[in-house]
């Protein structure tokens, strides 16, 4: 990926942090509606959207090396949308059919109602938590003893998942179902944009696959989350724009306190 040179001209000379800012590329699926759309108009950007990091499902050859088979669990944990619809691809794939007694149990709301897609929704049957696994401590206390369960997960594993699990003795099998890659970024080897922003580690990764001499240089860089700053920080490259904070607890709006002083003169 090109970046700006620090040499570039623009049309009023400002603090290296703040230099005006044209274009900027956000590291995920462009959605329907953003308040981005929004900063794109009133600052005149042009905001261009690309996944840096994508979805595989794991092939049943490579599911089957496993030795297990879904219906030989009478629960299933689901941690996310991906979670569930690469469990119900392999069992289609492998011609399993899952028992109408089987016990599903979902860390949120929003992951039981994509449930509902796959199966015959029964609330005995389905156990929604709010936002982590720790919500579901009562359920699984009541079943653990005789119920085995099956977590399908991704290549970089579900660590808060299966720490509670095993920490509560919860007979468990976590596999492997589909992984999170590097999307193919290589037709932007010869763009420039004014600032990347990056909601995941993964994104930092990614970006380092596509452009393994990538160069700061001029480039600002907003990150989401302590996580992916760290990431950013360990990579040798300067976070420019972080969220969430006080004053910007969204992304949107750290890029508009920061448009504020680097557009400012527009």
């Amino acid at each position: 990926m090109a970046t700006r040179s620090s040499t570039a001209p623009s049309k009023t000379r400002k603090p290296e942090s703040y230099k005006e800012i044209q274009s900027i590329l956000v590291s995920q699926p462009k959605p329907e509606r953003s308040p981005y759309f929004d900063l794109e108009q009133k600052w005149k950007l042009k905001i261009d959207w690309r996944p840096f990091i994508q979805v595989e499902g794991v092939t049943e050859k490579e599911f089957r090396r496993n030795r297990i088979r879904p219906d030989e669990f009478s629960a299933i944990i689901f941690t996310s949308k991906n979670a569930i619809e690469h469990f119900f691809r392999l069992c289609e794939e492998m011609r399993v059919k899952m028992s109408a007694e089987t016990k599903y149990y979902c860390i949120t709301e929003a992951i039981a109602n994509y449930l509902q897609k796959f199966i015959l929704y029964r609330k005995r049957k389905v156990f929604v938590g709010t936002r982590a696994i720790d919500d579901l401590h009562n359920y699984f206390m009541r079943h653990k003893e005789k119920e085995n369960f099956l977590l399908p997960c991704s290549n970089l594993g579900a660590k808060d998942v299966v720490a509670y699990l095993k920490k509560n003795k919860i007979n468990f099998k976590d596999v492997m179902m589909y992984k999170t890659v590097a999307s193919d970024l290589s037709d932007l080897s010869d763009v420039t944009y004014d600032v990347l922003v990056f909601f995941s580690p993964l994104g930092i990764t990614s970006l380092f696959e596509n452009f393994p001499e990538f160069k700061q240089n001029d480039t600002r860089i907003a990150v989401f989350g302590n996580s992916t700053k760290l990431a950013v920080e360990k990579a040798g490259l300067k976070v420019n724009i972080c969220a969430p904070s006080p004053e910007s607890p969204s992304m949107s709006m750290a890029l508009e306190n920061y448009l504020q002083k680097s557009n400012k003169a527009l």
